[in-house]
């Protein structure tokens, strides 16, 4: 009994003298100087900012265009084009509601991509064209590419190419460019005697709301995320404001404005309300803006297109830098999308189109 009580290192009667520690305060500045370090080399490789710590989106670099002018290299096809999405991406989110709306799910096929942590970016469940992830597709499209592999894409089987990567305008290719083989073929989401003002909401609308959330969570200076974040919420009271008398953006009708609204606002208080930081208000709380978003979402097919689980999954699982501990909300409840929202009674004309 006595050598087991030598060994007990809680024993008041031990004569080892107890080590010297570092000072909490030592301790706790050095872990937060060699945290903050790693954060911002990490934040750098998924977020490039300005000097003043302010997230900027690089530019999309494939912007090609099909058409069905004389002599384009891309002319509309059924089965020549594919889509390569993320389940979890807003800006592929827009591709595949657009694709519902029109009805071009024969036309158009779809592979899904996943995040992956270990490997750096998007990677295919099974190998297509010949590669295990984006980025390979990207280097077989332009041997040598050393930009972002991003999604969404728009592929040509015929040339092994990439058409173009950028939502915005693939979502204007997929509304007016494959009217012959949708089933939807009379619905114009862009219509002419609204472009101009689809196209000033939509440049309002991307720079404070659809990035203006990244801006927040990607933000590196608190001064980059206050701005950020006054930008984001002031334009969200605007569209508050214009959805009291307005059913949709631009009138009576759904429009590509809506569609590349409703995805941000379809992730805000499952990914963007907590985990960047965007939680003054829920969009579910705003009587106008709540409402709006169950509008689209009960839209035709447009549920089909939302996967909340994997939006919980690629934000909280894959963006290392914004949550460390890879833990996954249970949270919130989105049964409220279902509820009824009674924005017909907006409408000022019988003929609503989808």
């Amino acid at each position: 009994m006595s050598d087991v009580k030598n060994f007990n290192v809680g024993s008041t009667t031990s004569t080892k003298k107890p080590g010297k520690s570092l000072p909490p305060k030592l301790i706790i500045g050095l872990g937060k100087f060699v945290w903050e370090t790693m954060w911002h080399t990490m934040m750098s490789k998924i977020a490039p900012r300005s000097q003043s710590g302010e997230y900027i989106r690089p530019s999309s670099q494939f912007r090609n265009f099909i058409s069905a002018e004389k002599d384009n290299r891309y002319p509309p096809a059924t089965g020549r084009y594919h889509l390569y999405v993320g389940l979890s991406c807003p800006w592929a989110h827009r591709t595949l509601i657009v694709r519902a709306l029109k009805g071009l799910e024969d036309a158009i096929s779809v592979s899904v991509v996943v995040p992956s942590a270990i490997a750096g970016g998007w990677v295919f469940d099974e190998e297509e064209q010949g590669c295990a992830s984006l980025a390979q597709l990207y280097a077989l499209a332009q041997p040598g590419y050393t930009g972002r592999a991003t999604v969404p894409v728009l592929w040509d089987n015929q040339t092994k190419t990439i058409v173009n990567n950028e939502s915005a305008e693939i979502i204007v290719m997929l509304n007016s460019e494959f009217n012959e083989f949708a089933t939807n073929p009379t619905l114009n989401l862009y219509p002419e005697e609204l472009k101009e003002k689809i196209d000033s909401w939509n440049e309002k609308i991307y720079h404070s709301v659809n990035n203006g959330v990244y801006r927040c969570g990607f933000a590196q200076t608190q001064a980059a995320y206050n701005q950020a974040c006054e930008e984001l919420f002031a334009t969200l009271d605007e569209i508050e404001a214009a959805l009291e008398t307005s059913r949709y953006l631009c009138g009576d009708n759904v429009t590509l404005a809506d569609i590349r609204l409703f995805t941000t606002l379809f992730r805000f208080d499952v990914a963007y309300y907590g985990l960047f930081k965007c939680n003054r208000h829920r969009i579910q709380d705003y009587p106008n803006l709540g409402v709006y978003l169950r509008d689209i979402y009960q839209l035709p097919s447009v549920a089909d297109t939302c996967n909340i689980e994997s939006v919980k999954q690629d934000y909280y699982g894959n963006l290392f830098p914004l949550n460390p501990g890879g833990i996954i909300p249970s949270g919130p409840d989105m049964s409220y999308l279902l509820k009824p929202h009674d924005r017909d009674r907006i409408s000022k004309s019988a003929d609503v189109q989808v």
